[in-house]
């Protein structure tokens, strides 16, 4: 469809611009995490093989929130108790507050969920300084069914596979399990080079843009 077409070109055309540290582009992300913990501890035998019983306990479930700035190899992941939309306006005050201090203008792209709302910076802190956050901001959210559109969301494959275990017991251990991965992902620089660019989008993915006769 059109709507679909002119978010993702939106998105597209950040992708291209360059990277400049007063203009920071971010990509935000969040999925949730159910924690579990083993009933019978695990072992490795003599082979090397680890045993593990099907046996567990649920133990809730975290969100996990994934910041990466692709151009600069810069990430952060955060751990909340839920994905509401004040929790969403917490992340977005510490993009802007604690990440990106100097930033003249920060671009964060997202998806269309509905707690995604910068309104909620007012149910959470006084109307100056929700203003003063949402005046650097420039959103731009990709298109529905589209949120691999989102880099954030690749990253997370990474951090899935390579960085948390498959068996969390608590908030605190993923965490730390977290934050382990994202410490040397940072320490290396490790970059995100986007290559699909608008006019690869009006080749290889014509068949979503509309037909009409010229």
């Amino acid at each position: 469809s059109a709507e679909y077409v002119c978010a993702m070109e939106a998105v597209l055309d950040v992708y291209e611009r360059p990277y400049d540290p007063l203009y920071p582009v971010v990509n935000l992300d969040e999925s949730p995490k159910q924690l579990i913990s083993e009933v019978r501890k695990s072992f490795m035998d003599s082979q090397g093989v680890l045993h593990q019983d099907y046996e567990y306990s649920r133990e809730g479930v975290a969100d996990i929130y994934m910041i990466l700035e692709a151009l600069a190899g810069r990430r952060e992941v955060h751990i909340e108790d839920d994905h509401s939309s004040k929790t969403y306006a917490k992340i977005i005050a510490h993009i802007a507050e604690q990440m990106y201090p100097e930033a003249k203008r920060i671009t964060i792209v997202e998806d269309n969920l509905s707690a995604h709302r910068l309104a909620a910076l007012y149910e959470i802190f006084e109307a100056d300084r929700a203003r003063s956050i949402i005046k650097r901001l420039e959103i731009v959210r990709t298109p529905k069914h589209g949120s691999w559109l989102n880099i954030a969301e690749s990253e997370f494959s990474i951090l899935i596979r390579h960085g948390l275990k498959k068996r969390t017991p608590c908030k605190k251990t993923l965490i730390q399990d977290a934050k382990a991965w994202y410490d040397r992902r940072n320490e290396k620089e490790k970059k995100v080079n986007w290559r699909f660019k608008t006019t690869d989008a009006r080749i290889k993915l014509k068949r979503l843009y509309p037909a009409f006769n010229t």
